[in-house]
């Protein structure tokens, strides 16, 4: 099963991206976690990301288009983040064309912009990797990690100005990116509102 995760920012996309791929042992590939990785090397990207804005397309391709090719994809896989906009899709479609690959869903995940501000704002990381949020998973003593005590920070990109920055991108450039896959019969729009098992058992259900 082949699989493509789209959302706005807050949607849960890497929650459920980590439940689908446990459960269906599937390949996960996320465009945000490479993104991080890349930005510790990488100045422009890092700028980009810091400050909300969308890192070039042909940066973003390169990077997806090489992670697959490092990674065997024969039991299949679930692109998270990726594509976020026409171009990319189209892109997309070349590389697997390429491979004789085709996308069997597209599962949007859907909630509205008030809601995607408080998720995100409301993060918070430690340097571990761990993650909470300051009402729906906070750590057991206020800003530190319950792992290894270290402080909790906001990452500059969750800042309530540049989500709503980050949201309105999103609208702008997925807006036609949707009505490409809805043309494709695979496009299904699932209730992000649901707590985290609602939404799972609702993408599940379409998973063979």
């Amino acid at each position: 099963m082949n699989c493509i995760l789209l959302g706005p920012p807050g949607a849960g996309k890497g929650t459920q991206a980590k439940n689908i791929v446990k459960n269906f042992n599937i390949v996960h590939f996320s465009t945000g976690d490479m993104l991080r990785k890349a930005r510790k090397s990488d100045g422009v990207i890092s700028e980009l990301l810091s400050s909300g804005q969308l890192v070039p397309d042909e940066i973003v391709v390169d990077i997806v288009k090489k992670s697959l090719e490092r990674n065997g994809v024969e039991r299949g896989f679930l692109l998270d983040g990726f594509p976020r906009n026409l171009r990319q899709a189209e892109q997309l479609d070349l590389m697997l064309k390429s491979k004789n690959v085709k996308i069997d869903k597209v599962f949007l995940i859907d909630i509205e912009f008030e809601e995607a501000v408080n998720r995100i704002a409301g993060r918070r990381v430690c340097e571990c990797e761990a993650s909470y949020h300051v009402t729906m998973l906070p750590p057991e003593k206020v800003g530190k990690c319950d792992y290894c005590g270290a402080d909790l920070v906001q990452r500059n990109d969750d800042e309530e100005s540049v989500v709503r920055d980050r949201f309105t991108i999103y609208k702008k450039q997925t807006e036609p990116l949707i009505e490409y896959y809805k043309k494709t019969g695979l496009f299904v729009v699932i209730d992000g509102l649901k707590d985290e098992k609602g939404v799972f058992r609702q993408i599940s259900s379409y998973i063979l």
